[in-house]
C-alpha cells in the first residue's frame, strides 16, 4: 500500500507517546494488521498481528500492556492519530489506535467530546494520508477488516493490511506542507518553545516567518531541541526531516525582521 509516517506528539503527550513507543520497541506492532476500516471515519490498528506457527501464519491478538491516563487536548481533525479505548472509560487505552479520515471533533461523531475525548498524540505527515485514504477503498471483511482482493474463496491472512517494518527517527524538527515546526530553547535560561515558521518566499532566499500565534511554552524539555542564540539571532536546528527518507543536518537561520519575526535559511548539511 506505501509508506507513511507519524510525527508524536511527546511534550503535549507524554504518557501516550511512550505507551505507543513501548509497543513499537517490544514488537507488538512490527506485521501487525489494520483491523478496522470504516471510509469516513478512521482507519484503526494495534489489536491484531500476523504470526508464524508451525501450521503456517496465523492471526494473534495483540499482548496489551497496563492501561494509561487518557491525555486529550488536541483535537481529533483530518490525519492526527489518536487512541481508541472502552465505551465509557476514560483511561482504557491499551495498544489500539487509529488515524482520523476526516474531521471527527464535533458532529456527528464528537471525538472530542465523548468518553472524556480521545487521546491525539500524533499526527500523519508528509503524503501518508494517501495510504490511509487508499485503505479505506479495499474491500472489508463483515468485521471491517480491510483486504488486498482476491479470487480465493477464503481471504489469505497475508492478504490483511499489514505494517511490514517500522523505523523510530528523532529529528530536531520536521517540514511539512510549508512549515516547519521544532522546539527551540530560546536562551533566557528557562522556556523550551514550540514553534512553527512558514516558508513565505524562496527568491532570493528562502525566508520563513514566525507564527506568534502557534508558539507555547513546553512543560518538559524534549529529548531534541533547536538553539537560539538572541545576541546573533541565529537558530540552530541539529537534524530536520523533510519526508520518510530525507534528513537535513546542522539547519541554521538568521534573523533578519522583528516585526513580524523574519528568518532566512543559511546553510544545512545533507543527511540521508
Amino acid at each position: 500500500m506505501g509508506q507513511f509516517c507519524i510525527e508524536l506528539f511527546e511534550s503535549h503527550t507524554p504518557i501516550t507517546t511512550e505507551n505507543f513507543l513501548n509497543y513499537i520497541h517490544n514488537g507488538s506492532y512490527t506485521n501487525g494488521v489494520f483491523h478496522r476500516s470504516i471510509p469516513g471515519f478512521v482507519i484503526q490498528g494495534g489489536g491484531f498481528k500476523i504470526v508464524d506457527g508451525a501450521a503456517g501464519k496465523s492471526l494473534a491478538t495483540v499482548a496489551t500492556l497496563p492501561p494509561i491516563n487518557n491525555e486529550f487536548k488536541i483535537s481529533n481533525t483530518r490525519g492526527t492519530v489518536a487512541m481508541a479505548k472502552i465505551d465509557h472509560q476514560p483511561n482504557s487505552a491499551t495498544s489500539q489506535w487509529f488515524v482520523n479520515l476526516v474531521d471527527n471533533s464535533g458532529n456527528p461523531n464528537n471525538l472530542d467530546t465523548q468518553n472524556s475525548g480521545f487521546t491525539v498524540f500524533g499526527r500523519v505527515i508528509f503524503d501518508g494520508m494517501s495510504v490511509f485514504d487508499a485503505i479505506a477503498q479495499l474491500p472489508r471483511t463483515s468485521s471491517h477488516f480491510p483486504y488486498l482482493a482476491t479470487s480465493e474463496p477464503q481471504i489469505p491472512i497475508t492478504n490483511f493490511v499489514q505494517v511490514s517494518e517500522i523505523t523510530v527517527q528523532k529529528p530536531t524538527g520536521v517540514f511539512h506542507e510549508g512549515i516547519a515546526s521544532f522546539a527551540v530553547d530560546i536562551g533566557d535560561g528557562s522556556n523550551i518553545l514550540e514553534v512553527k515558521l512558514r516558508l513565505i518566499d524562496s527568491d532570493p532566499e528562502l525566508l520563513f516567518e514566525l507564527d506568534s500565534g502557534s508558539m507555547q511554552i513546553l512543560s518538559s524539555r524534549p529529548e531534541n531541541v533547536a538553539t537560539y542564540l538572541p545576541q546573533s539571532g541565529e537558530v540552530s536546528i541539529p537534524t530536520v526531516m523533510l519526508s520518510p527518507t530525507t534528513m537535513i543536518n546542522n539547519v541554521r537561520m538568521q534573523l533578519v525582521n522583528t516585526e513580524p519575526f523574519q528568518f532566512v535559511l543559511k546553510s544545512y548539511e545533507s543527511g540521508n
